[in-house]
């Protein structure tokens, strides 16, 4: 190991040439041999010196404190550990230990100065504390005082929330009982008072374990779901916030450090499941109101299944389906029109069904799943009796939730014993109700085709004998959706067609005629939508509905009503008209093959052709359609699943298809409503809203496209698609996306280099495909501006600089110009890369002189600044250039009469000749 004083000195002239790194590590390497207390103290007080340089304050102190451990009076370990505490932020540790140094040696001037400037800090902070706690004070004193001026109380509340939210504000608020005061504002049962005491909580324990644990603690879990259960949308919003801010905070998804007070928390997997399970019972409490319901699902549905299916914990999964799936079957299986139900919105069904979903979704073997079929089975056929038909009802309402949920799942369930005959036997009932809900559980059941084909022969005639006989509308709509879903069994096979011809377009004439009344309930008119989105697989159904303006408004202005379940029903249908579903590569050997061994063969319906489909895009943008799916893509996640975020996507990248549209798509937030689309959901979905995104930020003003802080977020999605896997049109729009952002600041250029475009960029510059070449390098030219580009050029090693320099050589005009203006750039920033550009290829100089000599004068311009910088670069490179054929070149240019389209070239051309002869190359002709 060697001997620890050798170490030492070693490790002293390390530091003495700031190596640092080495210096600590020979420090270390003496201090494991080293047996001498005085040499340890010195060392540790040595290696705490090489941390501080190296800003590693936490690991300088405990070496600091190592020393002082062995001598107290150890005078330098003393000011270190004081310089170390003191950037960690204990500014009163610091006072202490400059303190012991100044009495030690009192003349110490460095010593006096640091006492005093801690001094002035540590009495700026208190001052500051006061102030705080004062404001704090004066907060709670309006707001729970008897003045009655609103307006001053509403300041209050908002001064509160915005302190809580910053981290010296939440815990100065916490340190003064802040959390009994802001429960005293809840109590007052005010909903602003109750908003901004829940708004307060939230700030005081996001990333804070601690805090959080306290909270719990404090309120209890109780009260805070008695909040969340009460009839107000904006304070169940409020507080379902609260929760989340309280679970990331416990269970560690916030990775903030607290230090001392994060240790103070030794467990906190009770409160957690505490949490699961008091969401769990509020789910089928009769007490909670339907938005909190709806809230306490969805917690569960982002906090309990996983995010990551890599991740092999899933028992917050498994612990969920063992304490509460039946509870949330209980929700699923609600039937509103009968008395007695639970508490619920639109929403409420379909976000039980989407967790249902989830929770099957996050199993990972077999055996779980079946203990999961096995409960809804159980729970099911519990339900079963024939002496009570609200029972039988709400098996049925459940199986419907299972179909809108685990579909495979919900499939199994219908090959139960008594489960179709029940449906059957609910369709023949007189009870309204009864047929209702069997009408919709025969349509959610033939979702799949093999289902569709058993439902055709044994449930049309059944339907249609409920559509003849019934007068209520509500029921009657219903049986025609099913008959329109059973009709559309063949999807946009033009020779599949289940019903005879013009069938299904008299079905579609019926539903737009529903959807456009608005006498029917929305509710009512949602099933009109459901319909629409099976026959729009028809060509012909597609084109009518598109030339119905009304009944298109309408469909639009129930996208954007507070019942949020029609929104897959919505996109289904803009997905059918735009023709954006996912279409099978047809190869005519295969089709041929097909034919002759008499296989069924696919057939396009003739109004599915291109022009068809452009006609339809402009009908619908002609109707709103923007401004409908800009509402859309805002509603909750429970609601906008992945499935549905895919197929806005697929519409969105339908309608950019025209740049001409592009403006309309802006103005009406098309650009906006495309990032989460492009950040979060399917990888197919993402890619087709980033390459939308593409589109809009190649063309458009970017400000004006993303305003804001937007546009910094439209970055990684543009980057996502330089990724070799994508097609050679995504990387060509995405590049000239890219080359768009580029040009705006140099904040968004190191967004792009963050985001490791650099490599994919330089890629591109060497394809085959001319337009792509063209982009990378249009791309390269903006990003050369950027100084850790232009080091990526200066590097050794590599062939980069060459690669530009042969492009200023292509033949495309466009290339030639993006190449030669990033080369211009190159060249007038890093003066070294003018003499490395005579050393990558021998035909440089070649290309210089065809720049200059080149027909378009923006070409030409570009040439000959590089030569300025060349010049202006080195004399011996001067010598060069002007011996060179470019003297000659440079003269005729400088020499041309004055004109505005020549004009840069020609006053570059004669700056170039100004140069050499201040450098004594070339004399003034006389």
């Amino acid at each position: 190991m060697g001997d620890p004083i050798q170490l030492k000195d070693e490790g002293n002239k390390h530091f003495q040439a700031n190596e640092y790194d080495k210096a600590a590590e020979c420090y270390t390497m003496a201090i494991k041999v080293c047996k001498d207390k005085k040499v340890l103290a010195i060392l540790y007080r040595n290696r705490a010196a090489c941390y501080l340089k190296k800003e590693h304050y936490a690991q300088a102190a405990s070496d600091a404190s190592r020393a002082i451990d062995i001598d107290a009076s150890d005078i330098k370990a003393l000011y270190r550990r004081c310089q170390a505490l003191e950037k960690l932020g204990k500014l009163d540790q610091a006072f202490k230990d400059v303190q012991r140094c100044a009495t030690i040696e009192p003349k110490n001037k460095t010593f006096l100065e640091t006492l005093r400037r801690l001094g002035a800090e540590i009495q700026g902070k208190l001052k500051v504390q006061f102030s705080t706690d004062s404001r704090v004070q004066t907060m709670f004193d309006i707001l729970l005082g008897d003045d009655a001026d609103k307006d001053k109380k509403e300041k209050a509340a908002n001064n509160l929330i915005v302190l809580a939210r910053e981290d010296g504000g939440a815990e100065r608020i916490f340190q003064n009982n802040g959390v009994n005061l802001l429960l005293q504002l809840i109590d007052t049962g005010k909903p602003e008072m109750i908003l901004a005491a829940i708004r307060a909580m939230s700030g005081i324990c996001t990333g804070h374990k601690a805090r959080a644990t306290a909270i719990v603690h404090m309120v209890g879990i109780e009260k805070l779901c008695s909040i969340l259960g009460v009839d107000h949308e904006e304070i169940a919003l409020a507080t379902c916030n609260l929760f989340q801010c309280i679970y990331d905070s416990l269970s560690g998804k916030d990775k903030r450090d607290h230090g001392k007070e994060e240790a103070l928390v030794l467990d906190t997997t009770k409160d957690l499941k505490a949490i699961l399970l008091a969401l769990l019972d509020m789910v089928i409490n009769k007490n909670v109101s339907g938005h909190g319901r709806d809230q306490a699902l969805n917690l569960l549905t982002k906090n309990v299944p996983r995010t990551n299916k890599k991740d092999p914990d899933h028992s917050k999964t498994l612990f969920t389906i063992d304490h509460g799936l039946k509870k949330i079957l209980k929700v699923v299986g609600q039937v509103p029109d009968l008395p007695d139900q639970l508490p619920m919105t639109d929403n409420t069904q379909l976000i039980a069904s989407v967790l249902l979903n989830k929770l099957y979704d996050d199993l990972r073997c077999d055996p779980e799943r079946d203990n999961y079929r096995e409960i809804c089975q159980e729970y099911i056929k519990g339900k079963f009796d024939p002496k009570d038909m609200d029972k039988n009802l709400h098996a049925i309402q459940t199986v419907s939730g299972l179909l809108q949920g685990p579909f495979d799942l919900g499939n199994k369930i219908l090959g139960m014993q008594g489960v179709m005959e029940m449906m059957v036997a609910l369709c023949g009932s007189e009870r309204e109700v009864d047929q209702m809900v069997a009408v919709e559980a025969l349509i959610h059941a033939s979702t799949k085709m093999s289902r569709a084909t058993f439902i055709i022969t044994n449930g049309v005639s059944l339907l249609k004998d409920i559509y003849k006989k019934t007068k209520n509308e509500k029921i009657k709509i219903r049986a025609l959706v099913g008959l329109c879903k059973l009709g559309s069994a063949g999807g946009d096979d033009y020779s599949m067609r289940q019903f005879a011809e013009g069938s299904t377009e008299k079905l579609a004439k019926q539903c737009r005629k529903w959807l456009c009344n608005p006498n029917i309930d929305v509710r009512t008119r949602k099933w009109a939508v459901e319909g629409l989105a099976y026959l729009t697989n028809d060509a012909d159904v597609k084109d009518d509905f598109v030339e119905d303006e009304p009944a298109l408004k309408a469909m639009f202005e129930l996208s954007k009503s507070t019942d949020k379940t029609i929104l897959y029903a919505v996109a289904c249908t803009l997905v059918n008209c735009t023709n954006s579903y996912e279409k099978k590569e047809i190869i005519p050997e295969l089709v041929q093959l097909a034919k002759f061994s008499k296989q069924h063969v696919p057939e396009q319906h003739p109004k599915d052709k291109k022009d068809f489909i452009e006609k339809r895009v402009k009908r619908l943008l002609k109707a709103g359609v923007i401004s409908a799916l800009t509402c859309m893509v805002k509603a909750d996640n429970a609601i906008l699943t992945d499935q549905t975020k895919e197929m806005l996507a697929r519409v969105f990248l339908a309608l950019t298809e025209d740049p001409k549209d592009h403006g309309i798509i802006v103005a009406q937030g098309g650009g906006k409503a495309l990032i989460p689309l492009a950040l979060e959901g399917t990888e197919a979905g993402k890619i087709k809203a980033s390459h939308a995104l593409a589109k809009i930020a190649a063309i458009a003003n970017p400000e004006i496209a993303f305003p804001g802080e937007r546009i910094y977020e439209v970055v990684r999605p543009l980057v996502s698609l330089l990724n070799t896997e994508r097609d050679g049109l995504q990387n060509f729009e995405a590049l000239r996306g890219l080359t768009n952002l580029a040009a705006l600041n140099e904040k968004l250029r190191k967004k792009i280099i963050k985001e490791k475009a650099m490599p994919e960029i330089e890629n591109y510059m060497f394809e085959e495909h001319d337009q792509i070449r063209q982009a990378a390098t249009e791309c390269m030219c903006n990003m050369i501006v950027c100084k850790e580009v232009q080091e990526r050029y200066l590097e050794e090693g590599n062939d980069k600089l060459k690669l530009l320099v042969l492009l200023c050589g292509e033949d495309d005009d466009k290339v030639q110009i993006a190449a030669a203006g990033a080369l211009a750039m190159l060249t007038a920033a890093q003066q070294k890369i003018c003499t490395k550009v005579t050393l990558v290829t021998a035909q440089w100089l070649e290309i210089l002189q065809r720049l200059c000599l080149h027909d378009r004068p923006e070409v030409q311009h570009r040439g000959i600044v590089i030569v300025y910088n060349m010049i202006n670069a080195d004399k011996e490179l001067a010598k060069k250039l002007i011996e060179s054929e470019l003297l000659e070149i440079l003269t005729v240019i400088g020499k041309q009469e004055d004109s505005p389209m020549k004009q840069p070239a020609i006053d570059a051309a004669r700056n170039c000749l100004v140069i050499a002869m201040n450098l004594g190359l070339i004399k003034p002709y006389s």
